[in-house]
């Protein structure tokens, strides 16, 4: 049994509809997923960008792998980035219908690459926390960033709390594991509650599982910020659309997520009207 103190659950959580790579390289499908996202309640989406010839190694990408792009890791990596046109035309298309949405910067070109959208977040995917020459470059920005935490101690997050801290940049930690997907009883959603006492700071939660409850008990945790990857359909070709919420699943969630504060209300002691009203039908002896 956990004993939790002081319990806080934000009124506004951040809700992060994470496309990453599930466009599979289609600006069309980009633009269906952000709509959806958009008429689901998401505040934000999110992507991926990367430099693939400085994210992996030439001997990596010489690999093969058969693909709809091609036979190697190369062709299928370069197949899932989009271009500036299209990240233009997915700005242009947010600012359309009123979505907000920024990416997560796999390297220092990428990082460069993004400042031209001038966007309100800055995202530290868990693969990258160890990468601090990348991270000091993010810090200096001194644009509110999000840590995810995945395959990460606590002796890698302090390196980079430290570094934000000196650069006196905004952050966020979100509790992660990265499994794809990740089975519930790997998610260890306690461990939000020592993030947030160790960093004194604001946490989140970025889950990859294929249920939904995790994202409300973390909720009520204290997450400000939930970020799930999104897909139009679980079966679709890429990595990540097993580990993804449908829209559907998406929206229930949020759905859920937002009842917290109303189910749990506000007075210690208190009776409803109609139980007053019961209680005279029911209480018959007095």
């Amino acid at each position: 049994m956990y004993k939790i103190n002081h319990l806080v659950i934000p009124n506004k959580i951040k809700f992060i509809g994470e496309i990453g790579i599930n466009h599979n390289g289609s600006l069309n499908l980009a633009k269906k997923l952000i709509k959806k996202a958009k008429e689901i309640g998401c505040d934000y989406v999110k992507f991926q960008k990367r430099t693939v010839n400085k994210v992996y190694s030439e001997k990596y990408l010489n690999q093969k792998r058969i693909s709809p792009w091609g036979k190697t890791q190369k062709e299928q990596k370069e197949g899932l980035e989009l271009n500036y046109e299209e990240y233009r035309s997915i700005h242009k298309y947010c600012s359309k219908i009123g979505m907000k949405w920024f990416a997560s910067a796999w390297d220092d070109e990428s990082l460069e690459f993004l400042k031209k959208f001038n966007l309100d977040y800055n995202k530290i995917a868990s693969p990258l926390i160890t990468n601090l020459d990348l991270i000091e470059k993010i810090a200096k920005q001194k644009k509110h960033t999000l840590i995810s935490t995945g395959m990460s101690k606590y002796k890698d997050i302090d390196k980079v709390v430290k570094i934000f801290r000196e650069k006196k940049c905004k952050f966020t930690i979100l509790h992660c594991v990265s499994e794809y997907p990740c089975e519930e009883k790997n998610i260890n959603l306690i461990n939000m509650i020592y993030l947030k006492k160790r960093y004194k700071c604001k946490i989140g939660y970025s889950g990859h599982e294929s249920s939904l409850t995790p994202s409300v008990i973390a909720a009520m945790l204290g997450a400000e910020v939930i970020e799930r990857h999104i897909t139009l359909d679980r079966k679709m070709y890429g990595s990540d659309q097993a580990s993804s919420l449908s829209v559907d699943g998406f929206k229930r969630m949020i759905v859920m997520v937002k009842k917290i504060n109303k189910v749990l209300g506000k007075k210690k002691d208190f009776i409803t009207k109609n139980e007053r009203i019961n209680a005279k039908k029911l209480r018959y002896w007095i």
